[in-house]
């Protein structure tokens, strides 16, 4: 049995009181206090599995942290694999370090725009192409799998499963509906 975390942006947002411009945890990169949380919100669920005697899926702080998010975040695109990069190797360490519990790196990847609104529909080779670049920089990073959470639509989907494969990564894909369904 594998647990996984829950929840990274809205525990630290809501249960932290930690501001994430964007909804984005990458941002937590870029001090050492936010390192530090996040690294606490880790420990506990590593903590858990080892309790618990379970494997855990680290799902990295990566989920608003594609290309068209670096302008907003105030990053270049550079400096943003950079942080794609950092979070891979903040989890790879903690695997290290909880040697005794099986651990699964994930590289999370979120939808290309707001997670619960398509609004514009990419086609499926335009999101390969659009999802390609970070899932390239995660898999360089270590990734052991790809997971693509707050899909909104099919065809984007579709696009991140066939970058994970020209990867050969296995991926896990998420969508998200309203309560209306």
């Amino acid at each position: 049995f594998f647990l996984t975390d829950a929840g990274l942006e809205t525990d630290i947002l809501f249960n932290k009181g930690i501001d994430l411009p964007f909804f984005s945890s990458v941002t937590l990169f870029t001090s050492d206090t936010g390192l530090d949380v996040l690294e606490a919100y880790y420990r506990d669920f590593l903590d858990l599995a080892r309790r618990m005697g379970s494997g855990l899926i680290l799902e990295s702080a990566t989920w608003r942290a594609s290309p068209d998010w670096a302008e907003p975040l105030g990053f270049s695109p550079s400096e943003l694999d950079g942080l794609n990069g950092a979070a891979i190797e903040l989890l790879t360490g903690l695997r290290t370090e909880y040697a005794d519990v099986p651990v699964v790196v994930s590289g999370c990847l979120g939808p290309r725009g707001d997670g619960y609104d398509p609004g514009k529909t990419m086609g499926a080779s335009e999101a390969q192409v659009y999802h390609a670049h970070q899932a390239g920089v995660l898999a360089a990073a270590g990734v052991d799998m790809l997971a693509a959470i707050t899909m909104t639509n099919i065809p984007e989907a579709v696009g991140v499963a066939d970058a994970a494969k020209a990867l050969r990564l296995p991926v896990a894909i998420s969508f998200t509906v309203e309560t209306d369904g």
